[in-house]
């Protein structure tokens, strides 16, 4: 039995925050600037009253269309998000009402970033060699712009809302090869959203600004961007190393690398230190941002229909950041 990603679909918010719209809120900012360093020219927003469900559920009946699966073949949903519509219940189970998938399906929510993508592929396939389920329905789905300050300009330009729904079988074009995965939990402070949660349930109005002039307040979205940046080049080179290695392969039978797309800069970075040429590593985050735990899906989905994806690829997938957590696998087309 193989575990296979058999169809693919994404859903992105109609408000469009374009680098013209944030050049207007900080004029010492220029168009280029935010363009050449962080490679995004504009990034989709959630409205006030569109949550993460709501986006998945969007996905979902895309993936449904575009593709002909009927919700009655589901037999579970995993929903990778840290912007749930409540602490309980489960999104994911509002999803399943309102899908209309059946009631005899699992339906669980996971909280998991930028390397979510890569551990849900990794769950669903655990599933499906139990005997669990035949046909999961993977989405992703995140409003962080909900999470970042006004004032926050360097959040702002990197982060957009989005969701992705990835239905996993035991048919379907890609098969999903041996996983690696990590975890340092020692970061846990370098990417996160301080208040809110029960350790620190009470808001805290207090904000500073950093040297760069972005607002921080605990109360929002904290990225302590250098760190992040020494964590994937610590990480990132040796979970390609170890993918490859448990799938028996080498980086020249490798077809497309397609790496969490967090920033261009970064992976820019990453490609020269792992020796990843060019014409093999895909790039997709211009016209929607880092959409964290939908970037994979977003990125695998555009590189197939873009012809960058044929019969016959090997394509290693890689996902890294908030927790720190990081994850990656062959996807055998």
């Amino acid at each position: 039995m193989e575990a296979k990603i058999k169809a693919i679909s994404y859903y992105l918010p109609q408000k469009v925050m374009t680098n013209e719209d944030l050049v207007k809120i900080f004029p010492e900012w220029s168009v280029d600037k935010i363009a050449n360093k962080v490679g995004i020219s504009q990034r989709h927003i959630a409205g006030p009253d569109e949550l993460s469900s709501d986006l998945a559920i969007k996905a979902a009946e895309k993936l449904f269309k575009e593709h002909d699966i009927k919700p009655s073949a589901i037999d579970f949903i995993m929903l990778c998000t840290q912007s749930p519509d409540y602490f309980l219940p489960t999104s994911a189970c509002i999803i399943q009402d309102k899908l209309g998938i059946p009631i005899h399906s699992g339906a669980i929510d996971f909280n998991l970033g930028c390397s979510g993508f890569v551990y849900g592929l990794a769950m669903a396939k655990g599933l499906l060699y139990a005997g669990v389920a035949k046909n999961v329905l993977l989405l992703t789905a995140e409003t962080y712009s909900k999470f970042i300050h006004p004032d926050d300009k360097s959040n702002l330009t990197i982060f957009g809302d989005a969701a992705a729904a990835v239905l996993i079988s035991s048919e379907g074009y890609a098969t999903i090869g041996e996983f690696d995965l990590g975890t340092d939990g020692k970061g846990a402070e370098m990417l996160m959203v301080k208040t809110g949660g029960l350790r620190h349930k009470t808001t805290d109005a207090k904000s500073t600004t950093d040297e760069y002039g972005n607002v921080i307040s605990e109360d929002h979205l904290f990225m302590n961007g250098g760190e992040i940046f020494n964590f994937t080049f610590d990480r990132v080179p040796p979970l390609v190393a170890n993918v490859l290695q448990k799938n028996t392969l080498t980086q020249d039978e490798i077809d497309l690398f397609i790496f969490h797309q967090a920033n261009k800069y970064m992976l820019n970075h990453l490609r020269k230190i792992i020796k990843i040429p060019e014409d093999k590593f895909y790039y997709f985050m211009d016209k929607v941002g880092n959409t964290v735990s939908s970037t994979l899906p977003i990125a695998l989905y555009e590189a197939l229909h873009e012809r960058k994806i044929k019969a016959g690829s090997k394509v290693l997938i890689t996902g890294f950041g908030v927790g720190y957590s990081w994850g990656g696998t062959i996807l055998q087309f």
